[in-house]
């Protein structure tokens, strides 16, 4: 805000003093929030500037503490509380299963009594149990030897086969291999420490191998997770979607995190607008771009003005398929400008994903308010614990503007209790009270101008905040996309990168492969052995995705 800004308004509330009006002292304070949050703005810029001089001139920068907890912005507390406000009472137990019975027993050994110690009257009354848990990492190298003939009329060497688990799988059994990958994806292990953890129980093994069995021959796991992502789309009557950073060589990148109750599939781009998104929902299909009505309501929507939207009409053919070089071509005829390429683009895509049949169509998307997740599907659900952390964000330094936001906060986290409690046993007539009570809540004036605008931008969201009272099914919030990608988080802390195309594909398969793994309650290691041993007992994870989304009621009786 300049010296003229400031000018006009200290004017105007000049004026209001001579007409009597009461809304002078609010002007005034809600003056001084907004000067002193360009100041701190403003002094946070200048620190940065004061730091990059120094850093050029050979000298350190200010240190960088991590933010103390009073400038956390996060409302996973408030959620916790609203949630656990209603749904249990304060001296409930927890409901702990007991571990023991998932124990397998793998050896039983009788402790006896000595009997010379025991009283002549002493009776034996059975056994008292104990489990206790351990485990046994050893070696089990085997040396095959193959029988060898020779046949003389035949001229040819006939020689004893292989077990079908090492048969052309090169010096290393099936737990190595199963183990390699497990290590890697699900414990977060370098190659060097990998290498290091076998060695230190007699395996000789070099980093190499480790890092060509990581990256190369795994397209049994491809197919798995490709699979695995069909069977995800096709259950339940939603999926989550978020990204979180990623390196490949060097350069940024984003993973994206597609998922619901049944499963969670990572795939890496090298942007995060909504081409990007478009390929993800469609596994990487060649890109398509269809002009059509729902592309003209599109471009509308978008804003893209009627000029533009006639040159388009005429230049390209309606309900014709165009690959992405084609639809470029004809730009050179329109020529839009870059940002309206780009609608023109988004608009032709999602119209052509909307017709194609080779995947399932994504009906409802649960995401936080990020542009690239708009308009791609039907519906959009979005997620109320983002739209509380901009409440949070806000540090009013005027005594009352802090009660009114702690005042306003704690309306807001009793509605959301309300609708978690909605979503439990859902009814028109709850349905429509709520509507009414978010209507009378988002409608609040508090003379708090900051507030007052955050406030009025939660109101322009309600459909999509509240469409949880026409499908109850639907969470109140992403935490489960937010929760997968900690996984990536986890992964980029110890690799920081990949390094090849080969292996950022391979690190999305086995994030996805571990993570679906752990929804569906199937042993990683098993799995993964299961398959490297050629064994193909156990039911694919796509399968089990299937028979999890049949065995429960993912589409519950909604409201209006």
């Amino acid at each position: 805000m300049n010296q003229t800004q400031v000018g006009i308004i200290l004017q105007e509330i000049n004026n209001e003093i001579k007409n009597g009006k009461e809304v002078v002292i609010d002007r005034l304070l809600n003056l001084v929030e907004s000067l002193a949050s360009e100041n701190a703005k403003l002094t946070e810029i200048i620190q940065q500037q004061n730091d990059e001089i120094n850093r050029l001139k050979g000298e350190q920068g200010q240190p960088f503490f991590t933010e103390k907890k009073d400038g956390d912005i996060s409302s996973e507390e408030e959620r916790k509380e609203a949630e656990g406000r209603k749904s249990k009472g304060k001296n409930e137990p927890r409901n702990r299963k007991p571990k023991k019975s998932k124990i397998k027993i793998d050896r039983c050994d009788i402790c006896s009594v000595d009997k010379e110690k025991l009283p002549e009257d002493a009776i034996f009354k059975g056994y008292k149990d104990e489990v206790v848990q351990d485990i046994i990492i050893k070696t089990e190298n085997v040396k095959y030897r193959r029988e060898v003939y020779y046949s003389p009329s035949q001229k040819k060497y006939y020689y004893g086969q292989l077990p079908v688990e090492v048969k052309g799988k090169g010096e290393f059994g099936p737990g190595i291999r199963t183990l390699i990958p497990v290590l890697k994806s699900e414990c977060n292990m370098s190659e060097p420490k990998i290498k290091d953890f076998l060695e230190n129980f007699g395996v000789e093994i070099s980093q190499s191998y480790i890092s060509s069995l990581w990256t190369d021959k795994q397209e049994i796991f491809h197919y798995e997770k490709d699979e695995i992502y069909r069977a995800g789309l096709e259950s339940g009557s939603y999926q989550q979607i978020d990204d979180t950073g990623g390196k490949v060589n060097g350069v940024n990148h984003y993973v994206q995190i597609v998922c619901n109750d049944n499963y969670s599939a990572y795939f890496t781009t090298a942007k995060k607008d909504r081409l990007s998104i478009i390929d993800v929902l469609t596994n990487f299909a060649p890109r398509c771009f269809l002009y059509n009505q729902e592309a003209l309501e599109l471009l509308r929507q978008m804003k893209v003005s009627e000029k533009l939207i006639g040159m388009v009409l005429k230049t390209l053919e309606k309900d014709k398929i165009y690959d992405e070089k084609n639809i470029n071509e004809l730009f050179d005829v329109i020529k839009p400008g870059p940002q309206q390429r780009v609608r023109i683009l988004d608009a032709c895509a999602i119209a052509a994903y909307h017709k194609q049949t080779d995947y399932p169509i994504v009906s409802c998307l649960l995401s936080d308010d990020a542009p690239q997740f708009k308009l791609l599907t039907e519906e959009q659900g979005l997620c109320w614990v983002h739209d509380g952390r901009h409440y949070k964000k806000l540090k009013p330094v005027v005594p009352q503007f802090h009660e009114k936001l702690k005042e306003f906060r704690g309306q807001y986290w009793d509605y959301y209790a309300e609708l978690f409690e909605y979503k439990k046993k859902p009814t028109p007539d709850n349905a429509s009270l709520l509507r009414l009570e978010f209507d009378r809540i988002f409608s609040i004036e508090t003379g708090y101008a900051a507030l007052d605008d955050r406030i009025g931008k939660t109101l322009a969201k309600k459909d999509e905040l509240l469409l949880v009272l026409r499908y109850p099914e639907l969470p109140l919030h992403n935490n489960a996309a937010e929760l997968a990608a900690r996984s990536q988080a986890r992964s980029r802390d110890v690799s920081l990168q990949t390094k090849s195309e080969a292996g950022t594909k391979v690190k999305d398969t086995f994030l996805t492969i571990t993570q679906t793994a752990k929804k569906l309650g199937v042993r990683v290691y098993e799995y993964i052995h299961d398959r490297v041993s050629g064994a193909n007992k156990q039911p694919s994870l796509a399968e089990q995705v299937r028979q999890k989304n049949n065995t429960e009621n993912s589409a519950l009786p909604c409201g209006p």
